[in-house]
């Protein structure tokens, strides 16, 4: 299927949006049984969901590029991306391979040529306001019944018709003028769309999945993760359970619980299967009293994929007080254990374990660490709960160091499973997290606008041995054991994909795609993409040739890491984003590398640094800005790096970007309500920095 080319625009008034809708009829792909490309399991021509299928496996049963011939792949077509986000899952369906980066600008290519057919941008750096305060971009799409799926930052859900790119409906999910934002892809089932939010971080968010009709935009039903007021009535049984296991006035936080990635539907049981996210903020004591399990956090929830009534749950860290969220992907399988068939659900979220359990009745099965665990001693699987170290929970302004750290054993980035063999590809890490809540009053605590202060101190540096550092775990599901490993160079590292020729691929932050035997984790094929690469690969067939697309380009919240993202030199402006695809007969060839350049600090002999200031500053800038700019302002990739930018060298230019909002539209959010005295300091701070950097490299 081809078709014409058209560059599309700009945004439809909700009102005009669902009269576009009504007048839709559909317009299914002729032939094509909306469902079946997300439910046959052997049909591997398309790649219609962010995991593929239903069961969210990143697997693929092509086998026409294995183990023999892989070495001979080579790259097919490549298209250059503009700055901004390229990390995240593509779709192919019916030879049009569609991609969405940065703040949800969906293109729409020839999967075997790299023309590209149109572009949408949905004008979300424009409307997103104070949303834009978590800057991930969108990591993936959803595809039904000739339309594509994307949400945006600003909170919309947008429908797009796969003709031309031009909007169906778009709805708006989230509260106006709240800090909830999307960056995760939706999912559909059934002609249903589901989609979450973020936030949660940065202001007193309640957690919630909108599920709307994928035809015409209209809402269906909604879900709440946590509880709101009692005051204000249960909107379900599930809540007021739920409101048993709080205390104190935790709705005045929100509470959390987003849905900010992981939904998996489950035809076998018409469920929809939710990972929920952390606490709002992560310290217990301060949302909730340390008292309580706090349901819905850091859960795997099922819920009737028509009413949205819940299920069953399981909880992965009851309480929880570390961003522990169970908001990683999870996978679907039947499998035989301990002699009997099981439908199970797989995830192995931030905690280090590797969760297998019973999709049926939310009841666990086994759980395994991954990674270096040291929270826990284990999970036992009578109560289904950990069991706890002791002093985790920095009592009494007490300090731990605990594996892993808030960044997880594992992160967004897909695992992938293959079902002939049972095992598991999980990318895991291995970072430690040091947390106290010194100098913080419970009784006080406020969240502080557009700011990422969790009630918890917290430091992610370490010199441990194995901190910092990656690898790929083969994973047997049945048998509860790791298999093999294969250490990664730095470390973030890819989302993985497994097919039925016996391989597995992943990118790397060092800027290499890769392929492996999932047999045993050998090397059999590399590829110099000239930057990093994070994005979950995908495969397809067009006129029956099999084809592998990644997207490249570094950038991901691995810049709070400073030097151990840092390491690779990728820079904002100068790194290449790219679509990179692949074919046995490929002749396309990358321009020569970039030269990688290591930016001089930005002189300014003038500036009377005050030290004071600078102290002070260094708190504004970890709240606000490190997300993006990084540690010790150490960016690695995903943001400017303000030691060699000259905007913080005046304070006027500083002040229009930071307070005024200069730059939104190429996705620096604006923080009016910062003062300007903290302003100052942060420039001290900054300024500071680069002079320790001059200094360095003297």
């Amino acid at each position: 299927m081809r078709f014409k080319s058209i560059r599309y625009l700009g945004l439809v008034s909700a009102l005009a949006s669902l009269a576009a809708a009504a007048a839709y009829a559909g317009d299914p792909v002729p032939g094509q049984n909306p469902a079946q490309i997300l439910t046959d399991a052997e049909d591997g021509d398309d790649w219609a969901a962010f995991g593929r299928t239903y069961d969210e496996r990143h697997f693929s049963p092509l086998s026409q590029i294995g183990e023999a011939n892989v070495a001979n792949l080579k790259l097919a077509w490549f298209h250059d991306l503009p700055t901004g986000n390229s990390v995240s899952g593509p779709l192919a369906v019916d030879g049009v391979l569609y991609t969405a980066t940065g703040y949800s600008v969906v293109r729409a290519f020839e999967a075997d040529t790299g023309k590209m057919l149109w572009e949408h941008d949905t004008g979300a750096t424009g409307l997103a306001g104070n949303k834009m305060h978590q800057g991930w971009g969108i990591r993936g799409l959803a595809y039904w019944d000739g339309m594509v799926f994307v949400g945006t930052h600003d909170g919309r859900l947008v429908a797009l018709d796969t003709r031309d790119g031009s909007e169906v409906w778009s709805q708006m999910t989230v509260g106006k003028d709240d800090v909830r934002f999307i960056s995760g892809p939706p999912r559909v089932f059934d002609g249903k769309v589901i989609i979450g939010h973020g936030g949660a971080d940065v202001g007193p968010i309640r957690g919630y999945v909108t599920t709307f009709d994928a035809k015409t935009g209209k809402q269906l039903w909604r879900f709440h993760t946590v509880p709101g007021n009692p005051a204000d009535g249960f909107e379900n049984e599930a809540m007021e359970m739920a409101a048993q296991t709080w205390s104190g006035e935790w709705w005045k936080y929100g509470g959390g619980g987003t849905v900010w990635n992981a939904m998996t539907y489950d035809p076998d049981t018409h469920s929809i299967i939710l990972g929920t996210g952390n606490g709002a903020p992560w310290n217990r004591r301060v949302r909730s009293e340390g008292k309580g399990d706090n349901l819905f956090l850091c859960s795997i929830i099922a819920l009737d994929a028509d009413t949205g009534e819940y299920k069953w749950h399981y909880q992965t860290n009851p309480g929880e007080s570390w961003d522990y969220n169970s908001a990683m992907d999870m996978q679907l399988a039947d499998l035989e254990i301990d002699g009997k068939p099981r439908k199970v659900v797989m995830t192995a979220p931030k905690n280090g374990f590797f969760y297998v359990i019973d999709r049926t009745n939310g009841k666990l099965i086994s759980a395994e660490p991954l990674t270096k665990v040291t929270w826990a001693e284990r999970i036992d699987l009578e109560t289904g709960r950990p069991v706890e170290r002791e002093g985790i929970r920095y009592e009494d302004g007490k300090t731990v160091v605990m594996w892993p750290g808030p960044n997880g054993g594992h992160n967004w980035l897909p695992m992938s499973f293959d079902p002939r063999t049972n095992i598991a590809y999980v990318p895991e890490l291995q970072q430690p997290g040091t947390y106290n809540d010194r100098g913080i009053d419970p009784k006080a605590w406020k969240f502080t606008p557009g700011a990422n202060d969790p009630a918890v101190n917290i430091d992610l540096t370490s010199n441990e041995p194995g901190a910092g550092t990656s690898e790929v775990v083969a994973y047997d599901v049945v048998n509860r054991k790791k298999l093999w490993t294969i250490p990664n160079p730095g470390f973030w590292n890819g989302g993985t994909m497994a097919t039925a020729g016996n391989l597995l691929f992943q990118g790397n932050a060092d800027g290499t795609f890769n392929a492996f035997s999932s047999r045993n984790g050998k090397k059999l094929w590399s590829f110099d993409a000239q930057t990093g690469v994070l994005a979950p690969p995908i495969t397809y067939t067009v006129d029956g040739k099999q084809y592998v697309t990644v997207l490249s380009g570094f950038g991901v919240s691995g810049a709070l890491f400073g030097d151990i993202v840092a390491r690779f030199g990728w820079q904002y402006r100068s790194q290449p984003r790219r679509i990179l695809t692949f074919s046995l007969d490929g002749a396309a060839k990358l321009p020569p590398a970039p030269a990688r350049q290591e930016l001089a600090p930005v002189s300014d002999p003038t500036f009377e640094l005050d030290p004071d200031l600078a102290e002070r500053g260094a708190t504004v800038v970890g709240r606000r800005c490190i997300v993006c700019h990084g540690v010790d302002l150490k960016a690695a990739g995903i943001a400017p790096d303000l030691r060699v930018s000259p905007v913080p060298a005046n304070a006027g230019a500083f002040d229009a970007v930071v307070r005024q909002g200069a730059l939104v539209s190429r996705g620096m959010p604006a923080y009016p309500d910062v003062s300007k005295e903290d302003l100052d300091a942060a420039r001290h701070y900054i300024r500071m920095k680069a002079r320790e950097y001059a200094e360095s490299r003297m």
